[in-house]
């Protein structure tokens, strides 16, 4: 992989920006984090390259040895493809999943006894490096707004965060308030989103409008690294 130099990496955190705070996305736990700092961003060439695998799972495993999970302050991990354009939601879809099964294939942790591991379960949920994550895909071509960042991108949130809102009991309210943003923003809500626990996430992490008869491509690797 090419080493992105400090004025290409300041050029893409200042897009990044202007997509969360100056252009008022929807979710105001992204708003929250990006104005307090609470946000890595690691930039790679492409995404459907072999040469990313061992570098994000290395990025993720250090992100969790680092996380503050005493906290009440949540951070997210961002992983930008600098070089990928697609021209439709399904070509992004394609590469989003042979990404996240690439990494499966190659991480050395167990599944998050958490979640469970079946994508067609409704208590799914990724799992990398032994912690599960929800996935946001995005990227400029989304017919989603609130998921049209200015470059491809994809946002590891980890479940735990979840499950804290729900222990802090302010989940109800940030859900609900997102959501009216997002009517706001582009007059109706993402329909394939869903509690968790109510429906597989799985069908939320590329933004596209799946129906009710998609497969997600996602396989369990039974083999041992």
């Amino acid at each position: 992989m090419k080493t992105v130099n400090l004025e290409e990496k300041t050029k893409i955190e200042l897009a990044y920006k202007n997509f969360i705070i100056k252009e008022k996305h929807p979710c105001i736990m992204a708003n929250a984090v990006f104005k307090l700092d609470n946000y890595q961003i690691n930039i790679y060439d492409d995404i459907t390259s072999d040469a990313v695998i061992a570098p994000i799972l290395e990025t993720i495993e250090n992100y969790l040895q680092n996380y503050n999970f005493e906290s009440n302050e949540f951070e997210s991990l961002m992983l930008c493809f600098k070089d990928n354009q697609f021209a439709t939601e399904l070509e992004f879809e394609k590469a989003l999943w042979n990404l996240l099964q690439k990494l499966h294939d190659h991480d050395d942790a167990e599944w998050d006894a958490e979640v469970s591991d079946d994508v067609d379960n409704p208590m799914f949920s990724f799992s990398l490096k032994g912690k599960a994550f929800y996935i946001v895909g995005m990227h400029p071509k989304s017919s989603r707004m609130a998921r049209r960042a200015p470059y491809c991108t994809i946002v590891l949130n980890l479940h735990w965060q979840f499950e804290k809102l729900r222990e802090m009991g302010t989940y109800q309210t940030v859900k609900k308030r997102i959501r009216r943003r997002d009517k706001k923003l582009q007059g109706s809500i993402n329909p394939v989103l869903r509690d968790f626990g109510s429906d597989s996430e799985a069908k939320q992490y590329s933004g596209r409008a799946v129906d009710d008869q998609w497969k997600c491509p996602f396989h369990q690797n039974t083999n041992t690294i």
